[in-house]
C-alpha cells in the first residue's frame, strides 16, 4: 500500500490502480516504487515531494488549462456535450462555434456564455477554471472538426453504439498458422497463395472464414524472431509470406525464372520442404535474393516507364504516407548498422523526424524503395486472398488478428516514441498457468499521449488492419479497459493495471468496424475486469469461448449454455491441441523446458485424468461418445476429436472456429507459453499437406458433420 498521500492522488489521477485481485482472489497492493516506476515511464516523476507535485499540477493542467480537449468521441442519436474550460471571472460572453463535418457540410451556432451552468471547478497555474457544456444536436457518424471562433478546435468524433454484426445465422471457419501451412508449392513457408488454396477448400465446404495469426512485420534481420505477437509494425505485413513466383514481375525476370530452376536452388527448396519446421532464416535469405532482383525489374520496366503497375505502386507508395517510408528507413539503418533496435543506433539517428536521416533517405532512397515494393507486394497478394474469399461466398472472409503491441526495439516504437510508455512492458498478474505473472516484451501506448494526438495511430491500426478482413480479433481486449504494466527488468508480479479510455477506443472500434463491414472478437481470456464482458457484449464486440476453459464445477458447460455473441473453439495456438491436451503433450513439453517441477507435472496429470473423464460425459450426455472411447485412459482416435468440434458446433454462439492443427490431427501446439528458445514456438509446420487434408474422408467426413451441426447444409 503506497502511505504517501499525494503520491497515492498521483497515481490515481494518472490512471494507475492501486491495487489488483489475481485470477484465484489473492489482493496485490501497490507499492511506492512501482507506483514511481509506472509514472516516470508515464512522463510524470515523483522521486521527491517536488516532483509529486509538479507532475500532479502538469496533470490538471492538461485538463484545466485548455478552452477544449483535443478530441471528443460522442455516439450517433445522442445529444453532445461539449466540455468547455474557462477562467471563473473571464472568458468569452458569447460563444460561436462550428462544425466542418466530414462530408464538407458546416453547422454553425452560437450561444450565450453564462446560459450555460457551471458543472465543476478546476485550478489553472492558480487561476480558478470553470466547466460548462455546450449543448449540441445529435451529429453524423464521422469524424467532424468543431471550431470554437477566436478560441481552438477540436476533433469530434461521433460512433455507432454496436460494431458490424455478422450476416445471420451459425457460422464456422477454420483457424491456421499461416506460416505453418505446408504445400510442394510453398518455400517451406505458407504463404499468400496457399491461403487462397485453404479458402478455396474451406468455402468448398461451406465454412464462412478462414482466422488468422497476425501477419504484422517482424525484423527482417533476425527471421528467426518468429512471434507475431511481437512485431516491428502492426501497420504493415512480413513479406516472408509471399509467393515470389505469384508475383507478375517474377513471369518478366528471366534471372529469377532462371535462378528458381538452377540445381542449388531445387537442391535448397527440397530441404525447406521437408522440414519439420519453419526455417526462417534460409527461407528469408532465398525470398529475400530473389525479391531483389524482381525489384530491379519492376523499377525498370514498369516504374520507369510509367506504366499501369508502375502508377499502381506509386499511388500504394503516396496512400500510404511517411508511415510507410519510416518503416523501410527502419530497415535501412537496421542493414546499415547491424541491429533493429534503435536504441543502439547513432544518437542523431534515434529520432525519426531528425534532420540527419534526410541525406541518408537521399542516398538510400532505392533500398528505401525495395522495401516500400515488399509492402505493396504484401498488399496486393493478401487483397487478392480477400477477394477470393468474398467471389467464394464466405459469408465474413479472412478473419485477422491485431496483436496487443509491439516489441520496444519495433519501427512502429521508433516512428512513434512519443505515443509508447517506453520504461514499462505489457504482461499479465499471477494466475494458474503462470504463478510468477508474464511479462510479454511488448511497449505500451501511453493512453495521454494518445488522447492527446487525437487517436490517429489507434484509428491507423484499425484500418490497417481491417482493410482486407470480414472479422478482426483484438489481441487481450482488456487492454481497451486497462492494461497490466511492468517495469521494465522488475518481476511481472511487482507490475500495476493502468487505465484506458475504454468508452473512447469502443466508439472509435465500432464506427470503423461499420465503416470497414468488419466483425470484432476480442480475446477476453484470462484476468477480465467485472462487467467487461457485458460491456463488449452491449457493443456487439464477440467473446472468446475456449472449450477447455468453460467448466463450472469441474463439469464442461453443455452446449447450449454458450452465449450467442462469441467466438467459441476448441483451443488456441497458445493451448495444447486436442490430441496433445488428451495425451498430455503440453505438460509434457513443460516438464521438459523445467517450466514446472516434476511434482507439479504429476499433479498437473491427475488433474488432466479428471478433465478427459469429465470431456467424456460431455459428450455422451450430447450423444456424441464414439466408439471405444469410453474411458480416460483410451488412446486418442480422430473421431474423439470430430466429437468436440461437433459438440461446439451445437452451441448458440454465432461463430465456430476449428484450428487446422486439430484438422489435421497434430499432437504439438504452436506456442508455449512461458518458453522463448525452448521450445519450437511458432515454427512448427502442418504435418499433413493442403492436398492430403483435401482428400482425407475423415476430413470430409468430419466437416461435413460440423456443417450440418451448424444449420450450412
Amino acid at each position: 500500500m503506497i502511505e504517501n498521500e499525494n503520491l497515492r492522488l498521483l497515481a490515481d489521477e494518472a490512471g494507475i490502480e492501486p491495487r489488483y485481485w489475481d485470477i484465484l482472489g489473492n489482493l496485490h497492493e501497490m507499492t511506492a516504487d512501482a507506483a514511481r516506476s509506472v509514472l516516470a515511464a508515464l512522463g510524470l516523476p515523483a522521486n521527491s515531494e517536488a516532483d509529486v507535485a509538479a507532475s500532479l499540477a502538469a496533470l490538471r493542467a492538461e485538463t484545466w488549462c485548455d478552452p477544449l480537449p483535443p478530441v471528443l468521441v460522442a455516439r450517433e442519436s445522442e445529444p453532445i456535450a461539449v466540455p468547455l474550460r474557462f477562467p471563473s471571472l473571464g472568458g468569452p460572453k458569447t460563444i460561436r462555434w462550428s462544425v466542418r463535418l466530414e462530408n464538407g457540410e458546416v453547422r454553425t451556432g452560437e450561444c450565450d456564455a453564462f446560459s450555460l451552468a457551471v458543472a465543476a471547478t478546476g485550478e489553472c497555474r492558480g487561476t480558478t477554471m470553470e466547466l460548462r457544456n455546450l449543448a449540441l444536436a445529435p451529429m453524423p457518424l464521422g469524424y467532424h472538426e468543431f471550431v470554437l471562433d477566436g478560441v481552438g478546435d477540436m476533433l469530434l468524433i461521433v460512433a455507432p453504439s454496436r460494431c458490424h454484426d455478422l450476416p445471420e445465422g451459425r457460422h464456422w471457419g477454420l483457424a491456421a498458422q499461416l506460416y505453418a501451412l505446408n504445400t510442394q508449392s510453398n518455400w517451406g513457408i505458407g504463404d499468400f497463395s496457399d491461403l487462397k488454396t485453404l479458402v478455396e477448400f474451406a468455402s468448398d465446404r461451406g465454412a464462412a472464414t478462414i482466422g488468422l495469426n497476425p501477419l504484422h512485420a517482424l525484423f527482417l534481420d533476425t527471421p528467426e524472431q518468429a512471434s507475431p505477437y511481437s512485431p516491428s509494425s502492426r501497420l504493415f505485413h512480413n513479406p516472408l509470406y509471399l509467393d515470389v513466383t505469384a508475383i507478375p514481375d517474377f513471369a518478366e525476370c528471366g534471372e529469377a525464372r532462371s535462378l528458381v530452376v538452377a540445381p542449388q536452388t531445387v537442391h535448397a527448396l527440397a530441404a525447406l520442404r521437408a522440414g519439420r519446421d519453419v526455417q526462417y532464416k534460409p527461407v528469408a535469405d532465398l525470398k529475400m535474393a530473389m525479391l531483389e532482383r524482381l525489384h530491379r525489374g519492376f523499377a525498370v520496366e514498369h516504374v520507369a516507364r510509367n506504366t499501369p503497375r508502375g502508377r499502381a505502386y506509386v499511388d500504394y507508395v503516396e496512400r500510404s504516407g511517411t508511415g510507410l517510408q519510416n518503416l523501410a528507413m527502419h530497415q535501412v539503418l537496421t542493414e546499415r548498422y547491424g541491429t533493429h533496435d534503435w536504441t543502439r543506433w547513432p544518437t542523431a539517428l534515434r529520432d525519426c523526424d531528425a534532420t540527419a536521416l534526410a541525406g541518408l533517405r537521399t542516398d538510400h532512397s532505392q533500398r528505401i524503395d525495395f522495401f516500400c515494393y515488399l509492402q505493396w507486394l504484401c498488399e496486393e497478394q493478401l487483397a487478392g486472398a480477400a477477394r477470393n474469399a468474398q467471389a467464394r461466398g464466405m459469408a465474413v472472409g479472412l478473419y485477422t488478428d491485431l496483436a496487443v503491441s509491439v516489441d520496444a526495439a519495433s519501427a512502429d516504437h521508433w516512428m512513434n516514441q512519443g505515443l509508447f510508455a517506453a520504461g514499462l512492458r505489457i504482461g499479465a498478474p499471477p494466475d494458474p498457468f503462470n504463478a510468477r505473472g508474464q511479462e510479454w516484451g511488448v511497449v505500451p501506448l501511453n493512453p495521454r499521449k494518445l488522447r492527446a494526438t487525437r487517436y490517429g495511430h489507434f484509428i491507423a491500426l484499425l484500418r490497417a488492419n481491417m482493410r482486407h478482413a470480414g472479422a478482426l480479433r483484438i489481441d487481450h481486449v482488456m487492454g481497451w479497459q486497462r492494461l497490466f504494466l511492468i517495469p521494465s527488468g522488475a518481476p511481472a508480479a511487482s507490475g500495476a493495471y493502468l487505465r484506458y479510455p475504454l468508452d473512447d477506443l469502443l466508439g472509435i472500434a465500432a464506427l470503423e468496424s461499420r465503416r470497414n463491414r468488419c466483425v470484432i472478437i476480442g480475446e477476453d481470456l484470462g484476468t477480465v475486469p467485472e462487467g467487461f464482458r457485458e460491456r463488449m457484449a452491449a457493443a456487439n464486440v464477440f467473446s472468446t469461448r475456449v472449450f477447455y476453459f468453460e467448466r463450472e464445477n469441474g463439469r464442461y458447460r453443455a452446449p447450449r449454455d454458450y452465449p450467442p455473441s462469441a467466438a467459441v473453439t476448441a483451443a488456441t495456438h497458445d493451448l495444447p491441441t486436442l490430441r496433445g491436451f488428451w495425451s498430455g503433450d503440453d505438460i509434457a513439453a513443460k516438464e521438459a523446458i523445467r517450466a514446472v517441477t516434476s511434482q507439479e507435472a504429476a499433479q498437473a496429470r491427475q488433474t488432466r485424468s479428471e478433465e478427459k473423464a469429465s470431456l467424456l460425459h460431455a459428450l455422451a450426455e450430447e450423444g456424441l461418445l464414439p466408439n471405444g472411447s469410453d474411458r480416460a485412459d483410451a488412446d486418442w482416435t480422430a473421431d474423439l476429436g470430430c466429437a468436440v468440434q461437433v459438440y461446439l458446433a451445437r452451441t448458440p454462439s454465432r461463430l465456430l472456429l476449428i484450428q487446422l492443427d486439430d484438422l489435421a490431427d497434430e499432437l504439438h501446439q504452436a506456442n508455449l507459453p512461458g518458453s522463448t528458445t525452448e521450445y519450437p514456438n511458432w515454427r512448427r509446420r502442418l504435418s499433413r499437406t493442403l492436398a492430403e487434408l483435401q482428400l482425407d474422408s475423415g476430413t470430409k467426413e468430419g466437416l461435413a458433420a460440423v456443417s450440418f451441426a451448424r444449420g450450412n447444409g
